[in-house]
């Protein structure tokens, strides 16, 4: 359940001096065996009720994303404290909280911003004793977060972020994704794009001016470049822009044959509108390397016969994808998005492995996530990598539907599901080359 503001701001410094004098074991600290069998690090042990923070874009471009991720993450508690969805299936969940204590959450809006989520994840560690955070869309964002996650030695569950960034150059021990990242897109892409498009085409790029376009624009030059395409210009264009018709007007119709627009959330649904509005697709094709489902209603028919990929949908049938569809229809009456699978299933990935550690205590939940494999989310089997906490799993490509194809939550097609053995790269590959996940404690 949600809660207010809590009153005694100052008592993370209480309970690190109360470990310190053996008094960690005390009535009211959750887990309190475990507690007396670690020392005091971040929020643990914990006091009371567990709280989970939740970080979520609730304004800016991708405030869609962010309410979806809000109905996802409170079905998740629900399910924890009172049993439903995969709690029900998923062995080492009870549906009576964790470790016996009933689950609370706060909320909180990044604004899809930087320091704005900083500031607000630094008042759930702080104020609201938060043992877990969780959220993103903004792959800046969630940097931000992991950043100080690291250095509070509180752990992040990011949601949706999709930078090479994240579990490249910018891991940290303390954070896990499952979200795919821009390599992987790139990847995935690859093999449908060029069948239909051909081996040899001139492509040029618009992207988001941050972390993850910086990072979508350099996997789609790397892995079309080397499956003979050439890029004639990439062009930055800043993050929350409304009218990209002065850098839609630059691109050079009667030499692109491929347009990849690398923008996400409302900045995607933006630009790809009002391309098609320019009558760009009339002389060449458009890919939209990431996107989902919130974004495509918005984007409407414009989507027609782009190619993209997205995080999961509910199209993808099995046993966990149509228990979550019906969890969440039943819920909210609406089909959940990518982004609600991710914010649901990291909030459960995280509760299951406390229960695995029988502890709170941040190394030890951890370590029994770092190689973790599963299969129970939807997506396949899967391994949570250990040397950069990068989930391997398989990639949806997808393709996106006329006006009059599109029903109620279903915009696009689903033309690959690509699977993780023709993906991915070797810890000593890619973004991973350049991960240092940090010390535990």
């Amino acid at each position: 359940m949600a809660r207010g503001d809590k009153i005694d701001v100052s008592r993370r410094d209480v309970v690190k001096m109360a470990g310190a004098s053996g008094l960690a074991g005390i009535a009211g600290v959750a887990g309190s065996a475990s507690a007396q069998e670690y020392p005091p690090i971040g929020n643990f042990p914990v006091q009371g009720q567990p709280t989970f923070g939740f970080t979520v874009p609730q304004s800016g471009p991708y405030s869609s994303e962010g309410q979806d991720e809000l109905r996802a993450y409170r079905l998740a508690v629900e399910h924890l404290n009172n049993g439903g969805g995969w709690v029900d299936n998923w062995s080492d969940l009870s549906g009576d909280g964790i470790l016996g204590d009933q689950v609370e959450f706060v909320t909180g809006d990044t604004a899809t911003d930087a320091d704005t989520a900083r500031q607000t994840a630094r008042r759930m560690i702080q104020r609201d004793q938060a043992i877990m955070l969780s959220g993103g869309s903004s792959s800046a964002v969630a940097i931000a977060i992991q950043e100080l996650a690291q250095r509070e030695k509180v752990q992040y569950m990011c949601c949706l972020t999709h930078s090479n960034d994240t579990t490249g150059k910018s891991c940290v021990r303390y954070s896990f994704r499952e979200m795919f990242n821009a390599y992987m897109t790139a990847q995935a892409l690859v093999p449908p794009v060029t069948q239909e498009y051909g081996q040899s085409n001139n492509f040029y790029q618009l992207y988001a001016d941050y972390t993850w376009g910086q990072t979508v624009q350099s996997s789609m030059s790397q892995f079309f470049g080397e499956a003979g395409w050439t890029e004639l210009n990439s062009v930055a264009t800043p993050l929350g822009t409304k009218d990209f018709s002065s850098y839609l007007s630059q691109v050079p119709r009667e030499k692109t044959d491929v347009l990849f627009l690398d923008h996400y959330g409302l900045d995607g649904s933006n630009s790809l509108t009002q391309a098609k509005e320019m009558g760009l697709d009339q002389d060449m094709e458009i890919i939209v390397p990431l996107y989902n489902r919130p974004m495509a209603q918005a984007a409407g028919g414009a989507i027609e016969g782009v190619y993209g990929t997205v995080a999961w949908d509910s199209q993808i049938d099995n046993p966990p994808s149509n228990q979550f569809s019906q969890a969440f229809q039943q819920k909210y009456n609406r089909v959940p998005s990518g982004v609600a699978q991710l914010a649901y299933s990291q909030t459960l990935q995280y509760a299951a492995a406390v229960e695995r550690a029988g502890t709170f205590y941040p190394p030890e939940v951890i370590k029994q996530l770092e190689g973790y494999q599963y299969s129970n989310i939807g997506m396949g089997q899967e391994t949570m990598r250990k040397c950069d906490h990068q989930a391997q799993r398989a990639v949806p490509v997808v393709k996106g539907l006329s006006a009059n194809e599109q029903q109620q939550g279903q915009f696009y097609e689903i033309v690959n599901l690509t699977p993780k053995g023709q993906l991915g790269y070797a810890c000593d590959q890619g973004p991973a080359a350049e991960c240092d996940l940090g010390p535990y404690q």
